[in-house]
């Protein structure tokens, strides 16, 4: 790759991402429609598995050591199990699809806390100031919801999701980035497809309705999400410092509420649109250099 794609491909990828993570809200809410949320889960990593395979299989990649199975075991059990978990369960306890990316939105200031101790990556005080201001924009669009019964229930998982994505990213940058991807995701997934496996058989009664619905959103969730914007999240990870990879996800739930308006007509006030309009300015803060 040539310094002018590579100079395209830093600026297409964090856009890129962001819409596809955001579709990861919306495919949710079709799959819990007709699926318990960890049934469908399992389901989705062991379809991933196999694609994973695949491509192991083609690429033929250098293997981890023990050592680095069990990193990324546990990168995965963070960044897909706990959090995609977290979602799901939200979802399905009525959060709505638009609303069920808040919470996880506020993931850069857990982040840059993170960073600041664990890497060794100094945060500066404009970054700070952004990440502040990414916090008030959330805290707008929460305004006037409900926190309590289903709900509240629903916003816990929410956070569970918030806690395991920063965590298993900072894990990820941390102990996996030497690790290459097509056989690290390969591990993160079989472990993550246990993960699920065991909590359905645990939790759930393993309902599956195979509607068209279902089949379509599934095939997205898996290809376009668990292959591409996990593939292009750990490009990031690996180009970029973690408090900036971490700000673009301030980004994904104005994105994911606009899809929800148009798809499902979830609908947001004004003061829930001038929060999201904060968060956009608190990306364009947090990722600069000065």
């Amino acid at each position: 790759m040539n310094h002018n794609q590579e100079t395209l491909a830093a600026r297409a990828a964090p856009i890129l991402f962001v819409l596809l993570w955001s579709t990861g809200f919306i495919g949710t809410k079709y799959v819990v429609n007709n699926a318990d949320p960890l049934t469908y889960l399992a389901i989705r990593m062991a379809i991933v598995v196999g694609l994973m395979a695949i491509i192991a299989g083609i690429a033929r990649p250098k293997w981890p050591d023990r050592a680095g199975i069990a990193h990324s075991a546990v990168a995965g059990i963070l960044v897909h199990g706990f959090y995609l978990g977290g979602t799901a369960i939200a979802i399905a306890h009525s959060i709505p699809a638009g609303l069920s990316a808040l919470i996880p939105g506020l993931q850069p200031i857990l982040t840059s806390t993170i960073a600041n101790r664990w890497l060794g990556e100094r945060v500066t005080p404009l970054q700070w100031a952004g990440l502040v201001l990414g916090l008030g924009g959330v805290v707008l669009i929460l305004h006037n919801r409900p926190m309590t019964g289903e709900a509240g229930l629903g916003w816990l998982a929410s956070v569970v999701s918030l806690v395991s994505i920063t965590l298993g990213t900072l894990y990820q940058r941390r102990y996996c980035n030497h690790i290459d991807w097509r056989a690290g995701n390969l591990v993160q997934y079989v472990a993550v497809t246990i993960f699920f496996a065991i909590g359905a058989f645990l939790f759930e009664d393993r309902v599956v309705h195979w509607t068209q619905e279902f089949v379509l959103a599934l095939a997205w969730l898996a290809v376009a999400l668990s292959i591409g914007s996990i593939g292009l999240l750990y490009w990031l990870i690996r180009h970029a410092a973690a408090t900036s990879v971490a700000s673009l996800f301030y980004l994904v739930p104005a994105v994911t509420a606009l899809m929800a308006y148009l798809l499902f007509g979830e609908k947001l006030d004004a003061i829930a649109i001038a929060g999201m309009a904060l968060c956009a300015t608190a990306v364009f803060v947090v990722n600069r250099r000065s």
